[in-house]
């Protein structure tokens, strides 16, 4: 699935040539020079991932990674340095301050993209375009359907970029307030029962199959899928 990539670079060649490859493989790219345009960037929306290089105007790309591992909004950003310096010593820095991969410069573009699609499998896997099967239930990103045994679901884009992210994220319970951010886009401008409303769909989406159970509703806090059998009998546990 497409991810949004913000790629920080000086050189407005690298930018262009980052740009095209990231479009031309179904990403959406936006670019600065620094690593200020960055943050004001990043605090209007944040990106699925970063592409730095270090030697930046003002603030150098291997600081802004250390100012972003330390703030919880960024903390888990995914960030892949591509740089000019190609020394030992740098490659192990920037790892060191976070950095999820290093690149040197030149670099083969079909070899970032591997290595990003990587890391993105890693740290967001539902931005991934691989297919996930789990509770009989099989959906596939890159044709965008849902399929219950021979059953195909029908299922609006929101319903499935919802049951994609639940469905990476199996067991664990996501507020409404995550699920925002996660499938409509960080800092979306949305009520959260935008999200009660759109379980809801889901959930009629899923019904033909019976697998409407599997979206299950955590009191007070939000909802979670439930991987395995949803019909637990509790009185029955020990």
């Amino acid at each position: 699935m497409a991810a949004h990539i913000l790629v920080v670079d000086p050189d407005p060649a690298i930018r262009r040539l980052l740009e095209l490859n990231l479009s031309s493989a179904g990403h959406h790219a936006a670019s600065c020079l620094d690593a200020e345009s960055a943050l004001v960037l990043m605090d209007d929306s944040l990106p699925d991932m970063l592409l730095l290089e270090w030697d930046l105007p003002g603030q150098s790309g291997e600081a802004l990674i250390r100012r972003l591992r330390a703030q919880a909004r960024t903390r888990e950003l995914p960030i892949i340095m591509v740089s000019g310096r190609i020394g030992e010593h740098d490659k192990i820095l920037a790892l060191e301050s976070g950095a999820d991969d290093y690149l040197g410069k030149p670099f083969n573009p079909r070899e970032l993209l591997a290595r990003m699609g990587a890391v993105l499998r890693r740290r967001i896997p539902h931005v991934s375009s691989e297919t996930v099967q789990m509770a009989g239930l099989r959906l596939d990103p890159g044709t965008q359907r849902v399929i219950a045994g021979s059953r195909l679901l029908a299922l609006g884009p929101v319903e499935f970029r919802l049951l994609n992210f639940l469905m990476h994220h199996p067991e664990r319970v996501h507020t409404r307030s995550q699920l925002l951010d996660k499938v409509w886009g960080r800092h979306a401008v949305l009520d959260e029962r935008t999200v009660d409303t759109h379980v809801g769909r889901l959930r009629n989406a899923l019904q033909p199959s019976g697998h409407q159970e599997h979206i299950e509703t955590v009191r007070g806090t939000g909802y979670r899928f439930v991987a395995w059998n949803a019909r637990v009998d509790w009185s029955e546990v020990a």
